[in-house]
């Protein structure tokens, strides 16, 4: 299949695909991936609709086990996020005789269990288990940019949240 036959196909399918995969996955990125999918598996493997009759309804069964693929991750992301973001973290630091430095880790142990879930996964996964925005998208099912994206939101909401008790304790 030459680029301007996989061009002529993707014109030919795309928007009907889009439509129909819309309302089963109910989110737009969910959808790209899935067709993006799709279309580089057909560049790929460009023998694939070789003696396909029906091609339209080859391709919607493609993309419907990839939507049903694509959903069961998402239901193992939401349920390693649940894991790892739904435990309080507490107050996970040693015990100081410092009445300041204790004031700042219970708020800091406040503040992480005020994030959500999503970001205090990923900065508990970073801080805590030191693994790597690679390992973190493994364990999560996300993308590493993803991971990092939540790590830096995460650190942001801390630094804002801490900000005045630290000028404060100074």
């Amino acid at each position: 299949m030459t680029v301007t036959e996989l061009a002529a196909l993707y014109d030919r399918h795309a928007n009907s695909l889009f439509a129909y995969l819309l309302p089963i996955l109910r989110d737009e990125a969910d959808v790209q991936d899935v067709l993006q999918e799709l279309f580089r598996d057909l560049s790929l493997h460009p023998d694939t609709l070789a003696g396909v009759g029906d091609e339209r309804g080859y391709l919607l069964r493609w993309v419907h086990h990839r939507a049903i693929d694509q959903i069961r991750r998402r239901q193992t992301r939401t349920r390693h996020t649940a894991a790892f973001g739904e435990e309080a973290i507490g107050n996970p630091f040693a015990p100081t005789d410092d009445p300041d430095e204790s004031t700042f880790r219970a708020r800091l142990a406040e503040a992480l269990d005020e994030l959500p879930k999503e970001q205090r996964a990923v900065v508990q996964l970073k801080l805590w288990e030191h693994r790597t925005f690679d390992d973190i998208a493994r364990i999560l099912d996300i993308p590493a940019n993803t991971a990092a994206s939540r790590y830096r939101y995460g650190l942001d909401k801390l630094r804002a949240r801490l900000r005045p008790l630290y000028e404060e304790i100074g």
